[in-house]
């Protein structure tokens, strides 16, 4: 299984939100990089990285700063980067395979843009994942500030049709919070995909990421964990050993 420390961006530096609320957030570093490359020097093999001045269509400025940071975390040695935020076009597809993404997440227009979900499937296959949040079964979009009226189970369960192989799933509720993992509902959310998933959101402990590994293969292809690590509640050498 696969450990993704992540590396959220706000122009161009390292944050966490709490339930994907903007105004809820805290600026763990201001050099990205420098982030990554420690990341790397430490074991880790993938990073998960956002752009969230994308997602939340801020300033040109910020968003500029985050695709410098993307592109140049992408140059670690090393590394291979799990991308995405405000991946709604092709030419935002092409951009980051340009700039050596291998993998590249796509969420609202799964909802909003099926036709471009299924053609980005179809033309970049498992270069593109789908990503899907939601908050007591309910798919949110758009930087998760909005509702679609769609379950998540319904929108997952069209996944493998669309040509989707991998998925993020979220549980907004526990993101950025450090509450606790709820394995069950990854179990399940697998069942309904037909494919493993990467879990996301509420990773607090070692035993977290015990209880994902031991879900087994077929249910968890990997987990991303952010705030636990910077905050230091395990280290990142520990969390990949208790992943392998």
């Amino acid at each position: 299984m696969i450990l993704f420390p992540a590396i959220d961006l706000i122009a161009g530096q390292v944050v966490r939100l709490r339930r994907g609320e903007r105004s809820q957030m805290d600026v763990y570093a201001t050099d990205p990089v420098a982030v990554a490359e420690d990341f790397a020097r430490r074991g880790a093999t993938w990073i998960h990285v956002v752009d969230l001045s994308a997602t939340f269509e801020e300033s040109e400025e910020a968003r500029a700063a985050n695709t410098a940071a993307i592109e140049a975390i992408c140059r670690v040695p090393g590394i291979q980067v799990d991308t995405g935020g405000g991946v709604r076009d092709l030419a935002a597809v092409e951009r980051l395979a340009m700039a050596g993404a291998k993998r590249i997440a796509i969420g609202t227009a799964l909802v909003r843009d099926p036709a471009f979900a299924r053609q980005a499937a179809a033309e970049f296959g498992d270069l593109v994942v789908a990503d899907v949040a939601a908050r007591d079964g309910q798919v949110r979009v758009n930087g998760w500030r909005e509702g679609e009226g769609i379950r998540a189970d319904e929108l997952v369960a069209r996944l493998s049709d669309l040509g989707y192989r991998h998925l993020v799933f979220t549980d907004i509720a526990r993101d950025g919070m450090q509450t606790g993992i709820d394995v069950g509902a990854y179990r399940h959310i697998a069942r309904v995909a037909g494919f493993p998933v990467v879990a996301s959101g509420g990773i607090a402990t070692l035993e977290d990421l015990c209880a994902l590994a031991g879900a087994g293969d077929d249910v968890i292809e990997g987990a991303i964990t952010g705030r636990a690590l910077y905050e230091g509640n395990f280290s990142l050498e520990d969390a990949l050993a208790t992943m392998r």
